[in-house]
This record gives C-alpha cells, sequence and structure tokens, in this order.
C-alpha cells in the first residue's frame, strides 16, 4: 500500500482525501455562508410555489439568485484555491473574492436563481397535474437541467478566475465540453443524480445540508474535471 504523506502533493484518491483532510474545515465555513446567501432565493420560490403564482416567482427568482450569486462565487474560490492548494487564511481568500466577483456574479447568479425558480415550479406543476408526465417529456426536462448543470459547472469557475466577457466564457463553455464531452457529461450526471437524491428524499436530506450542502458536490465535480481545466486554461500558471 502506497504510503500517504500530508506534506506532498497526492495524486488520484489519495489526492481526494489529502483535500478532505487539509480543507473540510474552510470549506464548511464557506458551505454556511453559501447557504445563508442562497436562503432568500429559496425563501422566494418556496412562497412562489406555495401561491402557485408565476408573476412573484419571476422576480423572487431574479432578486434571489442575484444576492446568491457573489455567495456561489465565494464558494467556487474557496473549492479552487484548495485545488491549487492556495496557503492564504479562508477568510481573506473569501473577503477577496468578495471584492472581486461580487458585481460579475450579479447577472449570471439572477439568471441561475431564474432557472432554479423555473425548474422548481415545473417539477411542482408535474407533480399537480392529474396526469402524470410521459416518460418523453420528463427526459427532455431532466436534459435541460443536465445542459444547466454542466454549464454552469464550467462557467463559474472562469468567473473566479479570470477577467473576461460572458461571451467569452460562454465559448469556452462550449469548446470545453466538446473536447472533454465524456467526462463533462460524466460530472453532470454526478451532479444531476445528487440533486435527484435530494429533492427525492426531503425533507430528511435538509438535515444534511449543513454538512455537505452546496460545497461537497462542488468540490467532487471540480476533482474530477481539476486536470482538464487546468490543461485548458492554464490554471495553475
Amino acid at each position: 500500500m502506497p504510503h500517504f504523506n500530508e506534506n506532498e502533493r497526492q495524486t488520484g484518491f489519495y489526492r481526494y482525501r489529502q483535500l478532505l483532510s487539509a480543507r473540510f474545515g474552510r470549506w464548511w465555513k464557506t458551505n454556511l455562508l453559501t447557504l445563508a446567501g442562497f436562503a432568500p432565493l429559496a425563501a422566494g420560490v418556496f412562497y412562489s410555489v406555495a401561491s402557485s403564482s408565476i408573476l412573484v416567482l419571476l422576480p423572487c427568482s431574479l432578486l434571489g439568485g442575484m444576492i446568491a450569486g457573489p455567495f456561489l462565487a465565494g464558494m467556487y474560490d474557496a473549492i479552487l484555491r484548495g485545488l491549487r492548494d492556495d496557503p492564504l487564511p479562508w477568510w481573506d481568500c473569501y473577503k477577496k473574492s468578495w471584492k472581486q466577483n461580487w458585481r460579475g456574479s450579479l447577472i449570471p447568479g439572477a439568471l441561475l436563481g431564474l432557472a432554479a425558480g423555473v425548474y422548481t415550479f415545473m417539477a411542482m406543476l408535474f407533480w399537480w397535474a392529474e396526469r402524470s408526465p410521459s416518460l418523453g417529456t420528463v427526459a427532455l426536462y431532466l436534459f435541460a437541467l443536465l445542459v444547466v448543470l454542466i454549464v454552469n459547472t464550467i462557467y463559474w469557475p472562469q468567473l473566479v478566475l479570470f477577467r473576461q466577457k460572458a461571451s467569452i466564457r460562454l465559448r469556452n463553455c462550449l469548446l470545453f465540453c466538446a473536447k472533454y464531452l465524456w467526462r463533462v457529461l460524466g460530472v453532470g450526471i454526478l451532479q444531476l443524480g445528487y440533486l435527484v437524491v435530494f429533492v427525492l428524499f426531503a425533507p430528511w436530506t435538509l438535515l444534511l445540508l449543513p454538512v455537505l450542502g452546496v460545497w461537497y458536490i462542488l468540490f467532487l465535480s471540480q476533482f474530477l474535471i481539476y486536470e482538464q481545466m487546468d490543461e485548458a486554461f492554464g490554471i495553475e500558471k
């Protein structure tokens, strides 16, 4: 069995274990802040669904997403700093992320919030419908959600790492997905499965939010594509 040395950068599963051992505390604290940032979005979407009002859903989703955007950027920034072994204290890094990314994350956050609200509302329409949706409808719904997850997985790291136009980030997403299709698809399916499990087993899975919440699936996704991201974007340079 290979010797595991915490002071040396590991590879494969040992790198995964090393990162969890060294960064769990930082990511967990950042995760709590991220959950707080997403609370207004969750409350707005819940109220919209409870009142069955699409007119309430749209502004609540957009505004809630704008609030959540900088918090999500801070979470991505913390994960990527961990993956490249940034030695700075976590709170200093978090404040720096807010200073650099809050403005640029407002519109992407609003769009993500809108997507979250619309997909939640659509899921409830399926639940409320007198007839169950067809398999084709469910497949189309899941495929569109998968595309949203994949785009976010590639887009947000670019937002926190580089100063670019949104059009360039989206083009990079397309090119990256074309080059690493199967790996990106696998990561997207992993995220989709994680989300589906949380939804299907709610409200019990909500108890896991303070522990696993946002940070773990984002870390696992970025860990699985980090080598390809570094090759494509030169992250560690």
